[in-house]
């Protein structure tokens, strides 16, 4: 694959999780550089996160997908290249600051705390917040999630796979964020679950949050994604709305099956 795709207005980005935007970006990245010693695992990207949509980040791997994750969450050192989001730079800010600002990721594998409560997971993911809504929040989690209410007071070690991804999702949630970060949340689930995942996000997208999704399973993403980039070792190969990338020849061809 080669060239960059030329992308649509908002309209035409939208998909099945929510109403595009006409606003500029909630999220530029430019020029973004990561390299682990001698070598360059994301070489200079650009990329942008229109407010109220869901755009997916697919490609193979090892092509710098989650390190462009951890990059904007600052988890990462950047070795060039700048992020900006609603108008702020977040280049060097530390990851907690980052936090604060809105920008909250579900890491790959989900790293919850298994010898700490559901309850606990869930209210450690406030733990920066200073309004009184937590309480109200904890239950619009298990609105989403009815399942984690059933086992609120069980270890989070305890529970499925599909179950720890629904606590990290919501425990993201409740930080009240701006921009979700999602790293391959359909890792290792059952279909039926990876099912499930899905179409909460498109809920909580419809609600207007907006997200940006790493993702390995290709087809499920653009399905749900108002916008996508396709990332090959390092660099963007190609993007466009969803519906253009799963229609694109080139996308089926080396991640779809042909």
């Amino acid at each position: 694959m080669n060239g960059h795709r030329s992308e649509g207005g908002p309209a035409q980005g939208r998909g099945a999780g929510g109403a595009a935007t006409a606003a500029g970006p909630l999220l530029r990245v430019s020029g973004l550089k990561v390299s682990y010693g001698h070598i360059e695992a994301v070489k200079g990207i650009d990329l942008e996160l229109r407010e109220g949509e869901i755009t997916t980040l697919v490609g193979a791997n090892g092509a710098g997908k989650s390190t462009t994750l951890l990059a904007l969450s600052g988890l990462v050192r950047k070795a060039a290249g700048s992020v900006v989001f609603d108008g702020e730079d977040l280049t060097r800010l530390p990851p907690h600051k980052i936090v604060s600002r809105g920008v909250v990721q579900v890491a790959e594998g989900r790293a919850i705390l298994t010898t700490m409560s559901v309850r606990e997971n869930l209210e450690l993911g406030a733990y920066t917040r200073k309004d009184r809504g937590v309480a109200d929040d904890l239950e619009k989690v298990f609105g989403l999630f009815p399942r984690l209410k059933e086992r609120v007071d069980g270890m989070a070690g305890n529970l499925s796979g599909g179950e720890q991804q629904m606590l990290a999702i919501g425990r993201a949630l409740m930080a009240r964020p701006r921009l979700l970060l999602l790293d391959e949340p359909s890792m290792g689930l059952a279909p039926i679950v990876v099912q499930e995942i899905f179409r909460t996000l498109r809920a909580i997208n419809a609600q207007g949050l907006t997200i940006f999704l790493v993702e390995q399973n290709v087809r499920q993403a653009l399905k749900i994604a108002h916008r996508g980039y396709v990332l090959e070792t390092g660099s963007i190969a190609l993007s466009g709305s969803g519906r253009e990338l799963l229609d694109d020849d080139r996308l089926v061809e080396a991640y779809l099956g042909g």
